[in-house]
């Protein structure tokens, strides 16, 4: 079983920019791909991000595309997001997933707020 912690998250005003991330405990992360989800309030969780096991491969939720970066670094068994140009509309939980064990992190929370 893999363990997944996030963490970057916070309160941000529109525009600004955070950098989350993801580790995970096992040295299989990367073979596997990799996902960011987010759930805002009310709302069901969705794709953001995902990223192959190399990293050569990556796709976007068209509501983030041009302004978020999923990456990775198998050395450190860790996933990133840079999410740059923040709109209030980002606010939500973020989660990130081992698409192999479809397992979840705990979730980190991102606001975005005047």
């Amino acid at each position: 079983q893999v363990h997944l912690v996030e963490s970057g998250g916070g309160l941000v005003q529109p525009g600004g920019s955070l950098r989350l991330s993801c580790v995970a405990s096992r040295s299989a992360f990367s073979y596997n791909a990799m996902a960011w989800y987010r759930q805002a309030p009310g709302k069901q969780r969705e794709l953001v991000a995902a990223i192959s096991p190399t990293g050569d491969n990556t796709n976007y939720a068209d509501s983030v595309k041009g302004r978020f970066t999923i990456s990775r670094d198998n050395a450190k068994d860790t996933l990133y997001l840079q999410m740059n140009s923040l709109k209030p509309e980002d606010t939500a939980v973020y989660y990130c997933r081992h698409v192999g064990t479809q397992t979840w992190g705990q979730g980190t929370r991102v606001t975005v707020s005047s």
